[in-house]
């Protein structure tokens, strides 16, 4: 996924209502006028939101007369989740290398910690 598609993605998801939008999508496909229902919206706006997620290829709607499912893309969540999946590996693989570092400090800590009490008991 190249990063302009990839903040084209990211982009769409950021608004709350296209967010909804996804998830309902996740149980099965819908109608324009099915995922208009819980808004407060015209269908207009409810149009322009589905425009950004088909711009964004999160969802497709086939060529034909009214009314049209709506379909998730999932291959697109996959994409995502490689490129999410990538710098958290990188960050796991950097905390552990703290954890590491930690545990040593701890350990060297209760090393020394019984000579300086036996230094002071002379």
């Amino acid at each position: 996924m190249s990063a302009d598609s990839l903040s084209r993605v990211f982009a769409a998801l950021a608004d709350p209502t296209r967010r909804d939008m996804v998830a309902r999508l996740a149980d099965g496909d819908a109608t324009v006028n099915q995922l208009a229902e819980p808004y407060r919206m015209s269908l207009q706006a409810v149009y322009k939101h589905l425009r950004v997620l088909e711009e964004a290829g999160l969802v497709t709607r086939p060529p034909g007369p009214q009314p049209r499912a709506v379909h998730l893309e999932t291959e697109v969540f996959d994409r995502m989740n490689d490129w999410i999946e990538r710098y958290r590996s990188r960050a796991e693989r950097r905390f552990s290398r703290l954890d590491a570092v930690l545990e040593a400090m701890h350990t060297d800590e209760k090393d020394e910690k019984p000579e300086r009490e036996g230094e002071g008991q002379q």
